[in-house]
């Protein structure tokens, strides 16, 4: 797989992973080696999404979150976007269906209502059919940035009293998720890229050369191996 492991701690018996999450990077690399349009990538990209999200179900973990569409990502061509969101509409009108069925929440961060009215409409659809169960919870990140997060949760806070470190996080998009365990990025790029800055504090990070659409199963089911196998001491000894 390749991994880029970063802390790597000694074993501590197998401490499983409740929250990961991934930035699913590589679809245009994908494609470029491919010699094929970059929209061709991003398909199968989703399809990738799709085979983890089911796997992640199978394989019991709790909350599964995926950084699907970032505030920077608006800079990109416009053919780009559309297409980008195109496969969103498709893959939750494709999948609603089967996240009802097997007991999938969906949850939304980000500044998800500022995007089209029809995005939105198609989302809040999702989460209310979704809202009963208490399966999986995949967690979809939409026009998200971590600055504007802590942003807009300081700002809230202010507004209710002193801001602190505990007052921001009850205000954060995933103040009601289970704290974020690992953190996992694809196509061998090193850095957060503005995801889950005040989450990411004290998860394990993995970083991986496979670009996203390779990205199966197996490499998360390595990727929690690896995690398991870490000491996590939160800066103490």
């Amino acid at each position: 797989m390749s991994l880029r492991r970063v802390q790597t701690k000694p074993a501590q018996g197998g401490i499983a992973a409740r929250h990961v999450a991934i930035i699913m990077d590589g679809n245009g690399r994908w494609a470029k080696k491919r010699h094929l349009p970059r929209a061709v990538g991003h398909q199968r990209g989703v399809e990738a999404v799709r085979a983890l999200v089911r796997a992640a179900r199978e394989m019991g973990l709790q909350t599964l979150t995926l950084y699907a569409f970032s505030t920077e990502n608006w800079n990109r061509p416009e053919d780009e976007v559309s297409a980008l969101m195109g496969l969103l509409k498709r893959y939750i009108l494709a999948d609603l269906k089967e996240f009802v069925e097997n007991n999938v929440r969906l949850q939304i961060i980000g500044n998800w209502r500022a995007m089209a009215p029809d995005v939105v409409a198609l989302l809040d659809d999702a989460l209310t059919q979704t809202a009963g169960n208490d399966g999986t919870t995949l967690v979809v990140a939409l026009n998200y940035g971590a600055q504007d997060e802590i942003a807009r949760a300081a700002a809230k806070a202010a507004t209710k009293g002193a801001i602190t470190p505990e007052t921001i996080a009850a205000e954060l998009d995933t103040a009601d998720l289970p704290p974020l365990d690992l953190l996992i990025r694809t196509s061998g790029e090193v850095r957060l890229s503005n995801f889950l800055l005040w989450q990411a504090a004290y998860a394990e990070m993995v970083f991986t050369d496979v670009l996203w659409p390779d990205f199966t199963p197996d490499h998360l089911r390595e990727a929690l191996e690896e995690f398991a196998g870490r000491e996590r001491r939160y800066g103490g000894r």
